[in-house]
């Protein structure tokens, strides 16, 4: 792939597309009812596209931090055509998404994740903000940040999360 992907919100008529490449790049994991319910609920979400199809999709959820007052986004789910992996649509996808965080003025993004991989977009080792459930020892290293605003106040506390996000399973493996 040459450039950089077409990337846009995600419309209603990108549904179907949405759950094929969710099925497509996680055939082990079924991330479609979280998906689809974070859908549901209004949260913002962005396509890549690629010859006109959705190549990528990330979602970048609004919550609070504490005692409800402070505002944080939650990265993911993120999915990338398997056939198109590798040529920078993930990273296209990371870098809008972050760019309109920072423009609404959120402070602070976290991600359950990949170190190695979300480390190449500002994400470190995350220890102020606790997840919604305990994370297994293994996963640890995988809760991470970024700060978006470096002059704003570092925030302690709970990651308060909206309902689709409050299933155990989903922090658990």
């Amino acid at each position: 792939m040459s450039g950089t992907p077409a990337i846009r919100a995600t419309l209603p008529a990108d549904t179907r597309a949405i759950d094929a490449l969710y099925a497509s790049a996680f055939p082990t994991e079924d991330l479609r009812p979280l998906v689809r319910a974070l859908s549901e609920t209004g949260v913002p979400s962005l396509v890549a596209l690629h010859a006109g199809d959705v190549a990528g999709h990330a979602v970048f959820t609004p919550c609070t931090v504490g005692e409800g007052t402070a505002p944080a986004a939650l990265l993911g789910p993120l999915a990338v055509a398997p056939g198109l992996q590798r040529q920078g649509i993930g990273s296209a996808l990371i870098r809008a998404g972050l760019a309109r965080l920072r423009a609404q003025a959120v402070p602070l993004v976290l991600v359950l994740g990949d170190p190695a991989y979300y480390g190449r977009f500002g994400f470190t080792m995350e220890q102020g903000v606790l997840p919604p459930y305990d994370l297994p020892a293994a996963w640890r290293t995988a809760w991470q940040s970024r700060r978006l605003a470096e002059d704003g106040p570092r925030l302690h506390g709970l990651l308060a999360v909206p309902e689709p996000w409050r299933r155990p399973e989903l922090w658990s493996g």
